[in-house]
């Protein structure tokens, strides 16, 4: 009897005697979609989504950044577009990773440097203290901190990928699992679009992935200037920039 070891495309069949090495191809879904700077033609079968950290922290008056004075309004506005686009996606069969920032309770694996980051003076509510709204750890894994935003909650198959630093793909199983799931192209949404998404998109890039930032399911707490230097750098260095209406007819 044959039997299957792995995820198609990077899949074994295997019997008693014999394994077949072969990993046929999925069937091709071609789609054409334009982007700002050049009409792009897309394989889905090949494609995914990671959304970076839609998370109460970030986006929910509760959460850290509101706690030390951010206007979250701006982290908000990707909720509305992805909960609309992600569902086509699925659809599509197009994989949704939830790449979240989230933390061992323990901290071992977190640098003074990032520490800083969170906690400058040393006396703040940093990574692993608790929230004084609601006693919820600061981006610790499992906690409500480092859990998806309720107005985008992830779906049973979706994937979810906790991260330790600005890019998702520094020490994690990320890229093992893009690999595996044979994914080269990839889109990008999230917050914030000039420190962890730009991050992540980077080393994406250098990793050899193609990358398109979805621009309206993308947005940043930092000042304007941020958000266009990050756009033109996706432009001029990096990838490509769309949004969901292109997404929506390219699939149509």
């Amino acid at each position: 009897m044959e039997h299957t070891l792995g995820n198609p495309p990077n899949a074994w069949k295997v019997d008693e005697k014999t394994a077949d090495l072969t990993r046929p191809p999925l069937p091709p879904k071609p789609i054409t979609l334009l982007t700002e700077t050049k009409t792009l033609h897309l394989d889905l079968t090949k494609t995914a989504i990671l959304v970076i950290d839609m998370q109460n922290d970030f986006c929910h008056a509760d959460g850290w950044l509101a706690h030390i004075g951010v206007d979250i309004s701006p982290a908000r506005t990707p909720i509305q577009p992805l909960q609309k686009l992600l569902p086509s996606l699925r659809e599509a069969g197009i994989p949704i990773i939830w790449l979240n920032w989230g933390n061992r309770p323990d901290l071992l694996n977190i640098s003074p440097a990032t520490l800083h980051v969170y906690n400058p003076t040393g006396t703040a509510i940093g990574l692993g203290n608790p929230l004084p709204s609601n006693g919820a750890k600061v981006l610790e894994a499992g906690s409500w901190a480092a859990a998806v935003v309720d107005e985008l909650e992830p779906n049973p198959q979706d994937i979810r990928v906790d991260k330790y630093r600005m890019s998702g793909f520094w020490d994690t199983p990320l890229d093992s699992i893009l690999r595996n799931l044979g994914k080269t192209t990839l889109f990008f949404a999230g917050v914030n679009a000039d420190q962890c998404v730009m991050a992540t998109l980077q080393d994406a890039n250098f990793l050899g992935y193609d990358c398109l930032l979805v621009k309206d399911c993308t947005a940043t707490t930092s000042p304007e200037f941020c958000w266009q230097a990050t756009l033109y750098n996706v432009k001029q260095c990096f990838g490509f920039v769309t949004d969901s209406q292109a997404i929506f007819e390219a699939m149509q």
